[in-house]
């Protein structure tokens, strides 16, 4: 946030600034956030922060410990559980788009994949968020609230798993092929290649997902 910003903040612009922060692990699992400390980072009274927490513990990204409120630790079972409901949503959405997409849509969602096949090794944050922006680049395009809605809760949870499963060897440059291919489908509105191919991307994510965190809870017991 600004200093321009910084001051005039109401309870919606600092709950998503924080809800930012989460999202690019800038907030890990656990940690506290205090009422005080984030008033005075946004120099504001602690009543807009209140109502700010409030809303991030009601979207489950906030709980109640006993230092206060932390950002809330995502389970195995809850990682598997949001991949399987966003390998059928993605794969609507992108169905979706292909009917509904205008040719703004279009172009910003080609100019997204040439963009990504232009970075050189990204690092693990930023090919994650290009592709959280890719994904919701297509969510807009079906022009359709409520899937976006659904998909935007679901993402806020997913991200802050450890590591991006695109930083696994070859997963970057194959997720990349998969986007284009599904930008293909959508460019030709065909709504079921658009959606077949959607499914089968977040499909193989949500398999690399699974091996990441069977090595995690391997190195953990170690």
């Amino acid at each position: 946030m600004t200093d321009e910003r910084r001051g005039k903040a109401d309870a919606s612009a600092i709950y998503a600034d924080l809800r930012a922060d989460i999202l690019r692990g800038d907030l890990t699992a656990g940690e506290p956030v205090r009422e005080v400390a984030i008033a005075a980072r946004f120099g504001v009274s602690r009543t807009p922060v209140r109502e700010a927490l409030r809303r991030l513990e009601h979207d489950r990204i906030l709980v109640s410990s006993a230092r206060g409120l932390v950002v809330r630790a995502v389970e195995a079972d809850e990682v598997i559980q949001i991949y399987n409901v966003r390998i059928m949503l993605e794969g609507e959405c992108a169905a979706e788009a292909a009917g509904s997409r205008s040719e703004a849509d279009l172009l910003r969602l080609e100019s997204l994949v040439e963009r990504d096949r232009s970075l050189e090794d990204p690092d693990d944050a930023t090919r994650a968020a290009t592709n959280t922006e890719f994904h919701e680049a297509i969510w807009t395009a079906t022009h359709n609230p409520v899937l976006q809605d659904l998909l935007h809760r679901l993402t806020v949870h997913l991200v802050r798993t450890p590591h991006s499963t695109l930083s696994v060897a070859g997963r970057w440059e194959q997720a990349l092929d998969e986007h284009a291919a599904v930008v293909a489908a959508i460019r030709d509105r065909d709504a079921d290649t658009a959606r077949s191919l959607a499914s089968a991307h977040m499909s193989r994510a949500r398999e690399i997902r699974l091996d990441l965190l069977r090595r995690h809870t391997t190195d953990s017991m170690r």
